[in-house]
């Protein structure tokens, strides 16, 4: 019987369970004692009659066959709690499952014990809620691990568990694996449907995984890729990522190597060690730098927040602003500043801005197939916030945070965040930036970086 979780990846996980070596019932019982003695405050809420009963009868066939997931709690499963990770809503409870979870464990054959932590609303970089307190960072207690997908993050990178959900509105899967040394691949908008049932919004969120390997990351979307009905804007299934690794073609492509890019502000000393390994993935990849281009983005920021904070506002309800007390610092900032300035006049501004950034992105990618850039401004600041506005000593504000993820958010193209080292025994991530439907490309490139550069798959310093 294993004592401990699986500290490898989740695909060894199966090979492990198909080879007799371990079963999934005892890597469920040790995956739920180590969540119950966590200090890293991962999981949210844990159905344990669900987790044991069907770990008992998995089959581990399929692809994560018997592999315990944790489900961010901004995913729906039927009948578990439906929080939005606020106390507005602690007694809400799901009367749908998300496609991406369904898939996962219908399809996948992974078996879903709980619901991890994550940033009220999936408004924020940190996950810190007044609902359930600040998560921590395995590779520091006391430091965040990010957000929205902070618990998510957490707990696979702590060795909680091997898989977990994620979703991506403005950096939410690229953000916490670039701060706790995951793979996180945000991919083209729709590549994963969402709902059933979600709102449109303002078309930014996609949904994923917070994975160890970038094979565990290409077998989630062999498993869950592919159209919806009930997600008209969902894409045609697309069939072989993790067969394809090691043969995707990517030499000749067409690289730049962005330290600011979207405006942003970066620490010095993390940026040298992202820079060297972004100029040895261009000599292993046989990669074509490009230097002389104008990088530059129009900036979105505020028009961001503004048609993202709509939503909110509109849970929120006659609620607001009796409620304000209630919410974490950034929400109640962030519904207290945008309200009554969304209108018909605010609506155009924010899609004039929108097709201007949307031409500038275009222009860029005319030029380029990929842009390197880091995952993060900085390393993982306090798990208690906020928001930092000085990286690496360079005074840059609050809004700084997120400025090198939303650009491909607000664009509907895919980026993802891979390992690349550590700076005061923190993770940093490089974050590789591609055109629409490029995905199984940055997956490559992910792949050689991992080939040539290996990194933890668990953190060192975890409590486990």
């Amino acid at each position: 019987m294993a004592d401990t979780p699986w500290a490898g990846d989740a695909c060894s996980l199966v090979e492990e369970f198909r080879a007799g070596r371990r079963t999934p019932i005892d890597e469920m019982k040790a995956t739920l004692a180590a969540v119950e003695k966590s200090s890293l405050n991962a999981v949210s809420f844990i159905d344990y009659d669900h987790a044991l009963r069907h770990a008992a009868m998995a089959d581990v066939t399929k692809p994560f066959g018997g592999v315990p997931l944790g489900v961010k709690e901004l995913d729906d499963v039927h009948g578990w709690p439906a929080t939005r990770a606020s106390m507005m809503f602690k007694d809400q409870v799901a009367n749908t499952t998300s496609t991406n979870v369904a898939r996962a464990c219908n399809a996948g054959g992974a078996v879903r014990f709980g619901l991890t932590t994550a940033s009220e609303f999936g408004g924020v970089n940190v996950t810190r809620t007044v609902l359930n307190g600040s998560t921590h960072n395995p590779w520091r207690i006391g430091r965040t691990p990010g957000g929205s997908s902070g618990g998510s993050a957490a707990g696979v990178a702590g060795g909680l568990f091997t898989l977990a959900t994620g979703g991506d509105g403005g950096g939410s899967i690229r953000i916490p694996a670039g701060f706790t040394g995951l793979v996180g691949l945000k991919s083209t908008y729709g590549r994963i449907p969402r709902g059933p049932g979600s709102p449109f919004g303002n078309l930014t969120v996609t949904v994923g995984a917070l994975t160890r390997s970038v094979r565990d990351t290409a077998r989630w979307f062999d498993v869950c890729n592919g159209f919806d009905s009930r997600d008209p804007l969902s894409l045609p299934r697309v069939d072989g990522w993790e067969s394809a690794l090691g043969t995707v073609p990517v030499r000749g492509l067409r690289v730049a190597i962005v330290r600011n890019w979207g405006g942003a502000i970066v620490s010095p000393e993390m940026w040298q060690r992202l820079e060297e390994t972004a100029e040895r993935l261009v000599a292993w990849a046989q990669l074509t730098r490009v230097d002389a281009i104008n990088t530059s983005l129009p900036r979105m920021g505020a028009a961001w927040s503004i048609s993202g904070m709509i939503s909110i506002a509109s849970a929120l309800g006659d609620a607001w602003p009796a409620c304000a007390n209630e919410l974490t610092p950034e929400i109640r900032f962030g519904v207290e500043t945008t309200n009554g300035k969304y209108s018909a006049d605010a609506r155009a501004k924010i899609e004039e801005r929108r097709v201007a950034l949307n031409n500038r992105m275009a222009e860029i990618f005319d030029e380029v197939d990929l842009i390197i850039t880091a995952s993060n401004p900085d390393v993982a600041f306090d798990a208690d916030g906020p928001l930092p506005d000085t990286f690496g000593g360079i005074t840059a504000g609050a809004g700084n945070n997120g400025l090198l993820t939303f650009p491909a958010n607000l664009y509907g193209n895919p980026g993802i965040s891979v390992p690349a080292g550590d700076v005061d025994g923190l993770p940093i991530g490089l974050q590789i930036i591609g055109r629409h439907h490029s995905e199984q490309v940055l997956l490559e490139l992910a792949h050689i970086i991992e080939r040539e550069q290996p990194w933890p798959l668990i953190a060192p310093s975890s409590p486990l």
